[in-house]
């Protein structure tokens, strides 16, 4: 994939943009950099911020470091994955954030380049590797697991209400080497009348498949959690999320910030001395119909904020 190739609309980059108006100095963290749309558009918004920008996608890296080279004296890169942020912040003497940025999921040149093997429009062998330096892919996921682990993935990873049957179908089709073979195998396992509603009868597995590859979900309490505890006094942390398993982890993450971790019941006095590490902050949850009729791709995203107190509130 050459590199002038890996370009891509930020999603709800009026939004973001807004979140993080009152940026004046400092580090800002890029957790998943992918075409650096909102990176860019944030430093030349903000001259006076510097940038920290991670991806496991080296292609991602290497095309971001050629857009952002007109601010290369502001910019950092690493490649690694977002649950190493607290590795990546000692490693670059980073000792808070002024902001941290999270746009999760498949990046749309992932997606559309054949070679990477996400997509179920392109006949490619299966990959849906991330981080290209990684060995385990979708090929071992889905020839290698059995049944009771595709059903457990499909349903954790994508709600897929017809797991069993697609999981069964995978298993009986062996070996399955291309996308478009995946794709045929999951279209002629689910029922007719469901495969003309809801859009691709096999979006749902491709993404529960990607996301068991690149342990998208396993590792984001971590990152969301580092995050936070990097962010300084005043900071905001922002996550764009795309399907319901992203975003309940990031709710929960965020709530359990925003309460300290406090259990005791809301119609009595705290008395577990926790103190809250953030508050929410309001702002528009979902793209608007605008964006929406020209970036199909983000008529999912979900944007969640959190700024960080001062020391932490006593609940």
């Amino acid at each position: 994939m050459s590199n002038n190739m890996f370009t891509h609309e930020p999603v709800m980059l009026t939004e973001i943009l807004d979140v993080f108006s009152g940026l004046s100095g400092g580090v800002f963290l890029d957790a998943t950099l992918g075409g650096a749309g909102h990176a860019h558009a944030v430093l030349e918004a903000h001259p006076n911020i510097e940038l920290l920008g991670i991806d496991r996608d080296e292609h991602a890296l290497a095309f971001a470091r050629e857009r952002l080279s007109v601010f290369s004296e502001r910019v950092t890169l690493r490649h690694a994955r977002f649950d190493r942020i607290a590795e990546v912040l000692t490693q670059t003497n980073t000792h808070s954030l002024a902001g941290v940025l999270f746009d999760l999921g498949v990046s749309s040149p992932q997606l559309d380049h054949a070679d990477r093997g996400f997509s179920y429009r392109h006949d490619s062998p299966l990959d849906m590797r991330m981080d290209q330096s990684q060995s385990f892919s979708a090929l071992q996921v889905v020839n290698e697991f059995s049944a009771e682990n595709l059903v457990q993935i499909l349903k954790e990873n994508a709600d897929e209400r017809f797991a069993g049957r697609i999981a069964k179908a995978i298993v009986r089709s062996r070996p399955i080497h291309t996308t478009l073979e995946l794709a045929e195998v999951v279209i002629t396992a689910i029922p007719a009348a469901a495969r003309r509603r809801g859009g691709h009868p096999a979006k749902r597995t491709f993404q529960a498949i990607r996301i068991e590859v690149n342990h998208e979900l396993a590792v984001l309490p971590i990152a969301l959690s580092s995050a936070i505890d990097a962010l300084a006094p005043g900071a905001r942390l922002a996550v764009l999320t795309y399907h319901s398993g992203e975003d309940r982890i990031t709710k929960s993450i965020m709530r359990d910030a925003e309460t300290g971790g406090c259990t005791c019941p809301a119609t009595l006095p705290c008395v577990c001395g926790r103190k809250a590490l953030v508050r929410r902050v309001r702002t528009p949850k979902t793209p608007s119909d605008a964006e929406q009729a020209v970036n199909r791709r983000s008529t999912a995203a979900r944007l969640r904020v959190v700024e960080r107190l001062d020391s932490g509130m006593e609940m």
